[in-house]
């Protein structure tokens, strides 16, 4: 979900110039919020929020008119009724979205081969091959606008340029409903007034340290010193938005998708305080990672936490392991001994546990000793149960009669590989 409300939107008038594109970001609107207004019509107009109907869940999404008033993702739920009392709950339909969303794809898939797709909404389109069938960019967009709301009835908007991070750019803010077209000898102009916080892949912090250095827009980056940069943001950060901030971005559509991790996560009912059991807990999240991995053939090399206090604040920690694995048991304490490292002993609402730094199993080669044969077998094992029996047949003995913990978590969510 974007951060935008739809004020300040800006688009292109029919016959804007796009000599000189070819990628199209095109980005669903308010997308989950959309899909259920599909389903019940007498939702539209509402101020909507997608999300648990308990104070503690956090907002998955929300309608633009719950928007107006504040409203973002991962907002507590609490907070976002404070912001708009009038606003309707509506709880997620995570496969319902994944189905509307291979109807959208379908519809990309028809007009060209090369899409990108960034998540269940959103996708890259390289058209520079189908001019001859569709026409310019400009009207490839339009046709696709078209498409998606005759044979899906949703809308969505559409950012035009020569590059990816432009047409990124481009797309918000045409949000909602609408196309923007940044012809390439208008990129420079383009960018030059956008502030650095609107830039893809700069986030709060790094916001944060460009500002208090007088960096506020992408023409403040343009004007500044190599030196300053690195200061603000480190080297590789720095440069790479000196290049952005040039209009330079070398990046190709790729259609396939190189998987960057996997993970879980979940929210309890009631802050929990008893260290062993949230131990106990990053070994369960950890014990279904790993079980993802081995079903995906992959072995991670990183593993991260995310622990989220009573009062919202999040920390994450990461370690590289010396060998990357699939065995949950390895993870699992990888997990433990990162919570460890934590000083603070605040009530915990969410822990989460992530594998990163993907690679295939098995690529680094078998060693001369494996240390985790036996684990191995144990959880190889337990994948064959699961196969045959299912997921609530088999678990640590460890996990069993803890109601107080594990029973009463709201909404595990388990975030798929992205």
């Amino acid at each position: 979900m974007g951060h935008g409300d739809g004020r300040g939107r800006v688009v292109s008038p029919e016959g804007a110039d796009d000599t000189g594109t070819r990628i199209l970001h095109v980005d669903m609107d308010a997308f989950y919020a959309a899909v259920e207004v599909l389903d019940d019509p007498t939702l539209r107009g509402l101020p909507l929020i997608i999300g648990a109907p308990d104070g503690r869940s956090v907002v998955s999404s929300a309608s633009y008119e719950a928007r107006r008033y504040g409203v973002r993702a991962a907002m507590p739920v609490s907070q976002a009724l404070r912001l708009c009392p009038t606003a309707r709950i509506v709880p997620p339909h995570f496969h319902r979205y994944q189905e509307v969303s291979r109807q959208v794809m379908a519809i990309f898939e028809s007009i060209t081969p090369l899409v990108e797709p960034l998540s269940v909404d959103e996708a890259f389109l390289d058209v520079q091959g189908v001019r001859r069938l569709w026409g310019s960019p400009a009207r490839i967009a339009q046709i696709i606008r078209e498409r998606v709301q005759a044979e899906v009835g949703m809308s969505c908007s559409v950012g035009v340029a020569a590059t990816k991070h432009v047409a990124k750019m481009a797309s918000t803010i045409a949000k909602p409903d609408g196309m923007l077209v940044v012809a390439a000898s208008d990129t420079l102009d383009f960018l030059a007034p956008r502030p650095v916080r609107a830039m893809w892949g700069v986030g709060p912090k790094a916001a944060e340290a460009l500002e208090s250095r007088g960096i506020r827009t992408i023409r403040d980056i343009r004007e500044s010193s190599a030196e300053m940069l690195d200061r603000a943001v480190g080297p590789a950060l720095g440069a790479r938005l000196a290049q952005l901030a040039r209009g330079e971005d070398p990046r190709h559509v790729e259609t396939e998708r190189v998987e960057k991790s996997v993970g879980h996560e979940e929210t309890f009912d009631h802050d929990i305080v008893d260290r062993e059991f949230l131990r106990a807990e990053l070994l369960r999240l950890a014990d279904r990672v790993a079980a993802r991995l081995r079903r995906a053939q992959w072995e991670t090399g990183t593993i991260s936490i995310k622990i989220r206090f009573d009062d919202f604040r999040t920390l994450s920690r990461s370690q590289t392991l010396p060998e990357p694995t699939a065995v949950g048991q390895r993870i699992g304490e990888a997990a433990q001994g990162l919570f460890d490292q934590i000083e603070r002993r605040d009530p915990i609402r969410l822990v989460g546990v992530r594998a990163e730094n993907l690679r295939p199993a098995g690529a680094g080669g078998i060693g001369l000793w494996d240390d985790d044969e036996d684990w191995r077998r144990v959880e190889g094992a337990v994948d064959d149960a699961v196969a045959r029996f299912g997921s609530a047949t088999i678990t640590r003995a460890r996990h069993l009669g803890r109601g107080d913990g594990r029973g009463s978590a709201l909404h595990p969510k388990a975030h798929g590989i992205d």
